[in-house]
C-alpha cells in the first residue's frame, strides 16, 4: 500500500479518550488525555490509534451512552426481545418506519450471513491494522465509561439492554450506516417479500400491469428528501477568499433525533494525526472537519448505490428463475429472532427471506417491484461489499491538501452515498461525487431495460435491469477497486481556485462557470432544473463575489459565512410573495380544494409584511409556509416561466397565479393555520421552536421546499412548528492562515442526548442566538482553554 494509502486508514476511525503520561517501562494497553473545552468538546490525545480510539470512545459514551446502546440493540436484532415486536422502530438516518419485529428479521438475516466478515479482509478491501486498533479501542473505551459510572441517572437508567460493546457490535453498526441509502432503506421490502401462490405448472402467468410513468412518486426512491439527510457545503479557493487562502463552510442537514446525530471532538496524534470535526453516532473518527490544511464536508449524492434486477420465474414455480437459459432456485433463509410477548416471557418467532444470485427479493409497490407469478424483483447493492469507509476518512483526515484528499479517494474508492467539497491552505478547492455507484452505463440501460425499469428511469433516473442475462451485470471499469462499480475516471470531480458548491442535487452545477457534463445518468441528471436550496446556495456565492450581498468588500472572511448561512434569506420567496401578494389583496376571498369560501384578508396582510427570511422576527412567515408546500406541488409546477437550462441560477421563475391550484392552494393555507391556532402575523420564533425540558427554545431556518439556505424541517402542531426533526445539525465554517485553521463551529442540538448534561441544550440556545464556538485547534490554544482534563487507561 502506499504511503498516502496507510496514512487515509487512521483517520476514519479516529476517536477521543485520555491516558497518563507517566513514564513506564510497560505502557498500560490503552491510553489516552482528554482536554475538554467550551460546550464539551473533548480533544483527545493518544500515542497511538488503540488509544486514541479508547479516549474517544470514553468521551462518546459519558454524552451519548443510551443513544448507542440502543442502536446496538437494533444492529443485533435485539428490539423484540427488549422492546416488543410490536412498538415502531424508526431510523431517522433513511426515512424507514417499521416494526421492531421486522427490524429484527432484517438485521438477523444479515448477521447470520455474517455480512460483517468482509471487515477482516486485507485491505484495501478490508480494515487495515491501525483502524481495528481503533475500533479496539473505542469499545474498551465506551466500556470504561460504562464500568466506571453505571447508567444511573442517564435516559437509559437500570436498562438490562445496556450491556459492554464488543468490536463485531460496532463493525455492525458501521455496516448499518454504509448501508443507509441501499438494502437498509429497502428492509422493511426485504422481509415483506414472500412468494405467490404457485400457479398451474407449464402456463405463462402474467405480471401485474405497468403503470403510467406519471404514477410513480420519486419519494419512493433514496434521495435526500425520503432518506431525511442532506446537506449544503461549499469548498472556496483563494480567488475567492480576502486572505488568498482555502474556507469551507459544512452545513449537514441531518436528524435531530436518533444515533445520526453527529458528535464532535478533535483527534491527535503526535507526529501521525491532528484532525477536528465530528462524527455520527458510533464511528470512531473524523467524517466532517479539517486538519492543519486541509478541510472537507459532504452532501448527499444523487447517484443510486442500488439496482433492482427482475427475475423472469419458472411457469408454476415461483421460486424459480431462468438466468443465462439455465433454471436458478431462490434461496429461502429462515430469520429466527427472540420476541418478548406481552407477560414479560421470550417467545422465538421466524421469517424467510428470499435470495437470488443478485441479492434479496424485495417485496415494494411503492417502486412497482412486486413477487408476481411470472416476475420477482431482487436489488444488487454495491455498498453490501465496502468495507473500505473507515479507511477511507482515515486517508482523508491525514491528507495535507486537496490533491492528497483527491487520491485518498481514488486509492480507497469508499465514500459511501455522499459528495465531498474540499479546499486547503494553498488555495484550491475541490468538489467530488467519487462515491460508491453501480456501474451501469446508459448503453447498458439501454440494452436491458425492463418496462417497469423504463418507468423508473423516466421518472427517477433508477434502472430496472433483465436479471434473466449475464449481459446485463453490471461492468467493471479497470480502475475500480472493487468489482461492479464505477472506477475514478468514469465520476465527475472537479479542481478550482474560485469555488465549488452542492446542495443535493447532482454534480452538473458545482460550479456554474464550469458545468460538469457528460456521465451517466445513474450518477446524476444534467441541464435540469436545480432545486431552490441549490438555486439559493449559488446566488448567496455569486452575490458574495459580484459584491452585491451589502456586506464589505467582494471575497470571503470567515465570519461572513455564517452570517449568510444564518441570513435565512427563502429563496421562493424572493421569487414569488409579490405576485402572491396581489393574488390574494386582489381576490379577499377565495375557494379551498374542499370548495368552502375563505376570507384570506389578514393573512394577506400578514404575508404582505413579511420580509421573505426565516429569521426568529419574521412575521408572515407561517402563511408563506402553508402556501408554498401546496403550491410548490401543483400540476405542472407553479411557474410561469419554464427552466431555461441557458439560466439554470434564475429559472424557472413568475408564479402563475391563473393557475386554479395555485389559488386554491392559499384558501388551504388559511384554513390550516386557523385549524392549529397559528396568528398569519405571528413572529417566527414564537411559532417555530424545540423543547429541552420544559424549556422551548426558538429556532430560526426553513424548508427545503421554500429554497432556505439554513434547511430547518419541523413538525407541525398546534400552536406551530415545535419539533425539529432535520436540518442543520454540525456546522463548520473554517478558514485557513498563516497561524493555523481557524473554525467555527456548532453541533445545533447540542452534544449530548443526556438531560442531565450540561451539554444538553447549550448549543441550540447559541443556535437560537446565531452564536459560533470559536474551537481551539493548536496544542497550545487547547490547553488555553481548557475546563477540565482527564486521564483514562487501561
Amino acid at each position: 500500500m502506499t504511503r498516502l494509502g496507510t496514512r487515509l486508514a487512521l483517520l476514519a476511525l479516529v476517536l477521543p479518550l485520555v491516558v497518563p503520561l507517566a513514564a513506564k517501562a510497560q505502557p498500560p494497553e490503552f491510553s489516552a488525555r482528554i482536554t475538554w473545552t467550551a460546550h464539551g468538546i473533548p480533544h483527545v490525545t493518544a500515542d497511538d490509534y488503540a488509544g486514541l480510539g479508547y479516549g474517544y470512545g470514553y468521551a462518546f459514551a459519558k454524552d451519548n451512552l443510551c443513544a448507542l446502546a440502543e442502536e446496538i440493540v437494533t444492529v443485533n436484532a435485539q428490539r423484540s426481545r427488549w422492546f416488543g415486536p410490536d412498538g415502531e422502530y424508526r431510523s431517522w438516518g433513511n426515512g424507514l418506519r417499521t416494526t421492531n419485529l421486522k427490524s429484527d428479521f432484517f438485521f438477523q438475516h444479515l448477521n447470520d450471513r455474517d455480512a460483517t466478515a468482509g471487515y477482516d479482509q486485507p485491505p484495501p478491501l478490508g480494515m487495515s491494522a491501525d483502524v481495528k486498533r481503533v475500533v479496539a479501542g473505542y469499545a474498551a473505551g465506551y466500556n470504561r465509561w460504562l464500568a466506571d459510572h453505571g447508567t444511573a441517572g442517564t435516559p437509559c437508567d437500570g436498562a438490562p439492554w445496556v450491556r459492554p460493546i464488543t468490536e463485531l457490535d460496532l463493525k455492525r453498526r458501521f455496516y448499518q450506516l454504509t448501508l443507509l441509502a441501499s438494502s437498509f432503506f429497502f428492509a422493511g421490502a426485504i422481509v415483506d417479500a414472500k412468494p405467490p401462490a404457485a400457479g398451474a405448472s407449464g402456463l405463462p402467468a402474467a405480471a401485474p400491469p405497468v403503470p403510467a410513468a406519471h404514477e410513480f412518486d420519486p419519494a419512493a426512491l433514496p434521495s435526500s428528501e425520503s432518506l431525511g439527510i442532506g446537506s449544503n457545503a461549499y469548498g472556496i479557493g483563494k480567488a475567492a477568499t480576502a486572505n488568498g487562502k482555502g474556507m469551507v463552510l459544512g452545513n449537514p442537514h441531518f436528524p435531530w433525533q436518533g444515533p445520526e446525530r453527529f458528535h464532535q471532538m478533535h483527534l491527535t496524534i503526535p507526529g501521525e494525526l491532528d484532525v477536528s470535526g465530528a462524527a455520527l453516532f458510533g464511528a470512531p473518527g473524523v467524517l466532517i472537519g479539517h486538519n492543519e490544511h486541509v478541510g472537507w464536508s459532504h452532501t448527499v449524492s444523487t447517484a443510486y448505490r442500488f439496482t433492482p434486477y427482475e427475475l423472469t420465474l419458472v411457469p408454476g414455480e415461483p421460486t424459480k428463475y431462468v438466468h443465462d437459459g439455465q433454471v436458478r432456485e431462490l434461496q429461502p433463509q429462515t430469520v429466527t429472532v427472540q420476541s418478548r410477548r406481552p407477560d414479560g416471557t421470550l417467545e422465538q418467532r421466524s421469517t424467510t427471506i428470499w435470495h437470488s444470485h443478485y441479492g434479496p427479493v424485495v417485496e415494494y409497490p411503492a417502486a412497482f417491484l412486486q413477487w408476481s407469478p411470472a416476475k420477482a424483483y431482487a436489488i444488487r447493492d454495491a455498498n453490501a461489499m465496502n468495507y473500505r469507509v473507515l479507511d477511507q476518512f482515515l486517508a482523508m483526515n491525514k491528507a495535507g491538501s486537496v490533491r492528497e484528499l483527491k487520491a485518498a479517494q481514488e486509492t480507497w474508492q469508499a465514500i459511501p452515498w455522499v459528495n465531498t467539497m474540499a479546499a486547503d491552505s494553498s488555495g484550491e478547492a475541490y468538489y467530488a461525487d467519487q462515491s460508491v455507484v453501480p456501474n451501469v452505463p446508459d448503453e447498458l440501460v439501454a440494452q436491458c431495460m425492463t418496462p417497469v425499469g423504463a418507468v423508473t428511469f423516466a421518472a427517477a433516473r433508477l434502472p430496472v435491469l433483465n436479471g434473466s442475462t449475464s449481459a446485463c451485470d453490471w461492468k467493471t471499469d479497470p480502475d475500480a477497486v472493487q468489482p461492479g462499480i464505477f472506477g475514478p475516471a468514469n465520476l465527475p470531480d472537479l479542481l478550482r481556485d474560485d469555488y465549488v458548491h452542492n446542495s443535493n442535487d447532482s454534480y452538473w452545477l458545482a460550479n456554474p462557470h464550469e458545468p460538469l457534463e457528460g456521465y451517466d445518468r445513474i450518477i446524476g441528471d444534467e441541464r435540469s432544473a436545480r432545486s431552490l436550496r441549490t438555486r439559493m446556495g449559488l446566488h448567496i456565492m455569486e452575490d458574495r463575489l459580484a459584491g452585491r450581498d451589502g456586506l464589505p468588500g467582494d471575497r470571503w472572511q470567515l465570519p461572513q459565512l455564517g452570517e449568510r448561512l444564518f441570513s435565512n434569506r427563502n429563496m421562493s420567496g424572493e421569487l414569488a410573495k409579490d405576485a402572491a401578494v396581489t393574488m390574494c389583496s386582489t381576490t379577499p376571498t377565495m375557494i379551498s380544494s374542499g370548495g368552502a369560501q375563505v376570507d384570506v384578508a389578514a393573512a394577506c396582510q400578514a404575508l404582505a409584511g413579511w420580509d421573505t427570511t426565516a429569521n426568529l422576527d419574521a412575521t408572515g412567515a407561517a402563511v408563506w409556509r402553508e402556501f408554498w408546500r401546496r403550491a410548490a406541488a401543483v400540476n405542472g409546477g407553479p411557474w410561469v416561466v419554464p427552466f431555461n437550462p441557458q439560466d439554470p441560477l434564475n429559472t424557472p421563475n413568475t408564479l402563475n397565479v391563473a393557475h386554479p391550484q395555485v389559488r386554491t392552494a392559499f384558501a388551504d393555507a388559511v384554513l390550516s393555520l386557523r385549524q392549529f391556532g397559528i396568528d398569519p402575523a405571528a413572529k417566527l420564533g414564537d411559532i417555530q421552536g424545540e423543547y429541552r425540558g420544559a424549556e422551548r427554545i426558538p429556532v430560526h431556518g426553513g424548508p427545503h421546499v421554500e429554497g432556505v439556505f439554513n434547511y430547518i424541517a419541523a413538525s407541525l402542531g398546534q400552536g406551530g412548528w415545535n419539533d425539529v426533526y432535520h436540518g442543520s445539525s454540525f456546522i463548520m465554517t473554517v478558514s485557513f492562515t498563516d497561524a493555523g485553521p481557524s473554525a467555527r463551529t456548532l453541533v445545533t442540538y447540542s452534544q449530548s442526548t443526556d438531560p442531565a448534561s450540561p451539554f444538553w441544550a447549550d448549543q441550540l440556545r447559541m443556535f437560537s442566538a446565531k452564536q459560533w464556538n470559536e474551537v481551539p485547534f493548536r496544542h497550545s490554544d487547547v490547553q488555553a482553554q481548557a475546563i477540565r482534563r482527564d486521564t483514562v487507561r487501561e
